[in-house]
């Protein structure tokens, strides 16, 4: 779904699974700084958006996920994570409860499986769920934002900033007055700053929640009636994951950033090494240089000089081995 911002001053469409909404808007890092004092909003009008209603909606939910989500708060943010049969990460959703309605932000085009499945689970629940993305629109305010959110929009609030749930209708008068604009390359950065993964970019077909640090802020471990939970205690309990996330320092001489997918092997290998890794995320940072989120074999250790394609790169953990 393209955004109507694509029309504002200096924008350049994003790419990929992105598409529909700008990369930036003239100027990566000006951008960033803004957000990361605290000014300005990020388009993400692109994401996905589905609502679960119904009196059984918070109870239902809780069989699903791997949040404890059944006494979930009024307003309260919270993420949850689908898993398949064997425990391997499907769908990531970004949650609140307004009281009536929960509300969700998903990644782009993965709406339609994940209502697939959530109907396919509904049985005797009093519950209904809906596609809204051609009706609402997902807008962030970083953290620190003094900037008020419109009269009636659903609002969910994180250490990282408030995600607005906005009537598609108003995205454009809403930017008006939110302003500056910042594109989702700058937000990107700042996520990868964070360490914060992201479904689809630090995920492939066969990534575990303990991967990826998920646990906690996505996994409630002290519940259980999911899909997928036997994986994740006997993980949990019994072993370690088969990779880690880690945090690079890139080679800041290079002028292209290895995009993701790009493979990461041992520096004192030399060129033939083996394989140890994938780079899941690049960035170019206001302060930190070019940097990336990767997974990387467990027993990697810590020390090890990486090459990520042909640039070097240093790890910081993440995710203890």
């Amino acid at each position: 779904m393209k955004s109507p911002l694509l029309t504002l001053s200096g924008a350049v469409p994003a790419e990929g699974v992105d598409e529909g909404v700008a990369a930036h808007y003239g100027d990566l890092f000006r951008e960033q700084r803004a957000l990361a004092d605290g000014a300005g909003f990020v388009d993400l009008s692109h994401r996905g958006v589905v609502t679960v209603t119904g009196e059984d909606r918070l109870g239902w939910l809780h069989l699903l996920l791997t949040q404890h989500v059944s006494d979930l708060p009024v307003g309260e943010a919270t993420e949850a994570l689908v898993l398949s049969a064997h425990g391997h990460i499907e769908h990531a959703l970004y949650l609140v409860d307004d009281g009536t309605t929960v509300w969700a932000h998903v990644e782009p085009g993965t709406a339609e499986a994940l209502i697939a499945y959530l109907e396919s689970m509904k049985f005797f629940y009093r519950v209904e769920v809906a596609d809204r993305t051609g009706d609402f629109a997902v807008v962030h305010l970083p953290a620190g934002s003094i900037a008020e959110p419109p009269d009636g929009a659903v609002v969910r609030e994180t250490a990282y900033g408030r995600d607005l749930f906005l009537p598609r209708a108003e995205l454009e008068s809403y930017a008006e007055k939110a302003g500056p604009a910042a594109g989702l390359l700058a937000y990107e950065a700042l996520r990868v700053e964070h360490h914060r993964p992201r479904l689809g970019f630090e995920t492939d077909h066969r990534t575990i929640p303990h991967e990826l640090g998920w646990i906690g802020t996505a996994v409630h471990l002290q519940k259980g009636c999911y899909r997928g939970q036997e994986t994740v205690a006997r993980v949990q309990n019994l072993g370690k994951p088969p990779r880690r996330l880690v945090f690079l320092h890139l080679d800041g001489s290079e002028v292209h950033l290895p995009p993701h997918g790009t493979e990461i092997r041992l520096a004192d290998d030399g060129e033939e090494g083996r394989r140890v890794g994938f780079v899941t995320t690049s960035a170019r940072h206001h302060e930190l240089g070019p940097v990336a989120l990767a997974l990387v074999k467990r027993n990697i250790p810590l020390d090890a000089r990486l090459v990520a394609g042909d640039t070097a790169a240093a790890q910081e953990v993440i995710v203890e081995p």
